[in-house]
């Protein structure tokens, strides 16, 4: 019986690569799977638009904001289905209120993710530098934002990383997991909370066929 190993090949904040060997594909691609559905990250989601007279339609808008990576503290947030609240607009365990305000006065400007002010220094852009919308003299935008958890199974602006399975030539399960970060967490916690889900689900299921042959037997 081979035993798995796994290999630290390279790792930061922002990438990490594992060896994967004795293993079955399927269970690498699992892994693979997990890490992009199964993770939850923080994203924009609810928008309200206060003040918008710049080029871009507020649908347009909404979905540039959705779409900006946000960094994500999986230990102070929880999902909205599995917060306690019970609040279709949520609280500060599942949601956080992000403001923009910007005006182009005497010149035009451009707009970035560094203009967005949360009420959580922790939840905010992963990057100051992303631009949003660029605005002609007179122009502004003033609206409200609320970012909360989700995975990418719902959208892809929920995806922490992008990732990939090589298959290695040293022969037969053999694999390189590649894992990048959006920027929301580091590459190595995407990895770990995938793997944790995963060993949830496994025994979620062995929990539900235990339970089948138990009232199998006493019929």
């Amino acid at each position: 019986m081979v035993v798995p190993k796994i290999k630290v090949l390279e790792e930061s904040d922002e990438k990490v690569s594992l060896q994967l060997e004795g293993i079955d594909r399927s269970y690498a691609n699992a892994i693979r799977r997990f890490c992009i559905s199964e993770v939850p990250a923080m994203a924009i989601d609810d928008i309200v638009i206060l003040e918008n007279s710049s080029v871009l339609y507020d649908e347009i808008l909404a979905h540039r904001l959705g779409m900006i990576p946000l960094k994500t503290d999986l230990e102070r947030y929880v999902l909205p289905e599995k917060c306690d609240c019970g609040n279709p607009l949520g609280c500060q365990k599942c949601r956080v209120l992000i403001v923009l305000d910007a005006a182009a006065h005497d010149k035009p400007r451009t707009v970035l993710s560094g203009d967005l002010v949360s009420e959580d220094r922790e939840i905010r852009p992963v990057s100051p530098n992303i631009p949003i919308v660029k605005l002609a003299a007179g122009q502004s935008v003033k609206l409200e934002a609320y970012a909360r958890l989700g995975r990418a199974k719902e959208h892809a602006k929920w995806q922490p990383a992008t990732i990939s399975v090589l298959v290695e030539g040293k022969g037969e399960g053999s694999y390189i997991l590649k894992v990048e970060s959006s920027g929301s967490m580091p590459a190595k916690e995407i990895v770990t909370r995938a793997i944790e889900k995963l060993e949830e689900k496994f025994q979620d299921l062995h929990n539900e066929v235990t339970s089948k042959v138990e009232d199998g037997k006493s019929e």
